[in-house]
């Protein structure tokens, strides 16, 4: 990094009714430069960039681009500074084609008024080339991965000349192929000149990515450095204020009666084809049995047969002695199963509901929220008020709206739901996408507690190191079938063999 920044944030101050969320930081990014933002959720890391790109007017503080002090009244400023923002919620039209979303809103034309189609496509398909995207320009975004949607995102910004690129929390989303796939194409996207902010709470990611590394708490920039001597260990006690457990302790399991048992189970995808084919294991009280496996080998329409969002073409799935198979989601919540959906925003919230009717929703027939159909909303407040305190959750109070809060906080509120409602069997299905160290670390404590309580836990995540850290038991999937079951104390190596079709141990569980 030579000369004068590329770009200056200084002093910059944000405020909301009640929450400082910027307080006076300091931020400034080199040419040729990654720079990480490091955070807890709600440390006001996706609020300072907001401000840089036009989304919220700072109330204090100045923006310098190559030197120049400018004012963001909008994204268009921002991008018209050669600023691009992906947001970590896509913001991409399903049913058009990839290139239609890259060039929407500056589209090309042909005698002043017709769409140029193919001129469009030409435009994308050389920028993909030159930056190795690898997508189909004419592919519809409802049909393509969430990590190609990244990539159309990217585009987006490429095709509008950015010179700087944010990208917010960019692998909540991503599997870790899709993850290290990323993280090449942002040296090639470094190396053709173009600098980098990257927004994240994972620690060994901006350990990767990053040449250097800003650090917020709560608001305050608390310290910027150089990605050489920089430890996990030392970036989350900046992150969190204290010493983090970065491994999880849990005690040898004891296991009880099986709670959840699932028989030669099949389900149907979305297109009729078969899904999950044959699968059977049981888990059992006091014990936390992990599914490994790489996305889309079956684990989405498992955890939707076992929570009744999807209807089993075959088998039989029980809760201790009572049969679900053919239940409706509300029969499976009061049978005693809890869910932590892998996608909050689609299944874990109603985003234009208050934090406290979000975390009634699953109780609010039942007193003390209602009685003889009226409900009670103090009572609601209330309840709500001492979960959001005891999750740590941040952004805003019970009357909030959902959809106001940082990814991480909107985790925070589902987790809240379905751990306090003390469930016989917990379905936590990716339960730490999008949370940072410090909340990574409280998450997996309850998950350990909750089996300690004689629970019945089934963990999906494609966090090998979280499977290998919380599971008494690990089950591979892979296209749809169980091909192996393995201790905590097998190697990462031998478990990534087994997830990509390799030697497999025994097929039942």
């Amino acid at each position: 990094m030579e000369g004068a920044p590329l770009l200056d944030l200084r002093k910059i101050t944000k405020r909301f009714p009640g929450v400082l969320a910027n307080d006076r930081i300091d931020f400034d990014l080199g040419r040729n430069e990654v720079h990480a933002l490091l955070g807890e959720n709600g440390a006001g890391k996706s609020t300072l960039m907001n401000v840089l790109y036009g989304l919220y007017q700072p109330d204090e503080g100045e923006i310098r681009i190559k030197g120049e002090s400018v004012r963001m009244h909008s994204p268009k400023d921002a991008i018209g500074r050669g600023i691009g923002m992906v947001h970590q919620h896509f913001m991409l039209i399903p049913v058009m084609t990839v290139a239609e979303n890259v060039v929407l809103a500056t589209e090309p034309t042909r005698a002043g008024m017709l769409l140029d189609y193919n001129a469009a496509r030409k435009r994308v398909v050389e920028i993909s080339r030159t930056f190795n995207f690898a997508i189909n320009p004419d592919a519809r975004v409802e049909s393509i991965t969430i990590g190609q949607q990244q990539r159309v995102e990217i585009l987006k910004a490429l095709y509008r000349g950015a010179e700087i690129l944010i990208l917010d929390e960019p692998t909540a989303v991503l599997t870790p192929q899709e993850a290290t796939e990323l993280f090449a194409i942002l040296r090639t996207l470094v190396r053709e000149g173009m600098s980098v902010i990257f927004i994240s709470h994972k620690l060994n990611e901006v350990l990767e990515i990053a040449d250097r590394i800003t650090v917020l708490r709560r608001g305050k920039k608390i310290d910027t450095v150089p990605r050489e001597g920089a430890t996990e260990k030392g970036l989350a006690r900046m992150m969190v204020g204290r010493e983090v457990l970065l491994r999880v302790e849990k005690s040898q399991s004891q296991p009880g009666e099986p709670l959840l048992q699932v028989e030669n189970l099949q389900v149907l995808d979305d297109r009729g084809l078969e899904a999950v084919r044959g699968v059977s294991f049981e888990v059992r009280a006091g014990e936390i049995v992990g599914i490994a496996g790489v996305d889309g080998n079956g684990q989405t329409e498992l955890i939707d047969a076992l929570t009744g969002l999807r209807r089993p073409k075959d088998g039989r799935i029980r809760v201790g002695d009572h049969e679900i198979t053919r239940a409706g989601a509300r029969d499976v919540i009061e049978s005693g199963i809890g869910h932590i959906p892998e996608d909050r925003q689609r299944r874990g919230l109603v985003l234009e509901f208050t934090l406290a009717e979000n975390l009634a929703l699953e109780d609010y027939r039942y007193p003390p929220d209602s009685r003889f159909g009226w409900l009670f909303p103090r009572r609601m407040i209330a309840r709500a008020r001492l979960l959001l305190k005891e999750f740590d959750v941040r952004g805003g109070g019970p009357q909030t709206r959902a959809a106001s809060l940082s990814g991480g906080n909107q985790q925070k509120v589902v987790i809240a739901r379905e751990v306090a409602r003390d469930p016989r069997v917990l379905l936590a299905a990716q339960p730490t996408r999008g949370l940072d160290v410090g909340a990574i670390e409280y998450v997996h404590r309850r998950l350990v507690e909750t089996r300690d309580e004689k629970k019945a836990i089934l963990l999906v995540s494609l966090e090998l190191e979280e499977i290998l850290s919380l599971s008494d038991r690990i089950l591979v999937i892979y296209e749809g079938r169980i091909v192996a079951k393995r201790t905590p104390d097998v190697s990462e190596e031998e478990l990534g063999i087994a997830m990509t079709g390799g030697q497999t141990g025994e097929a039942a569980a």
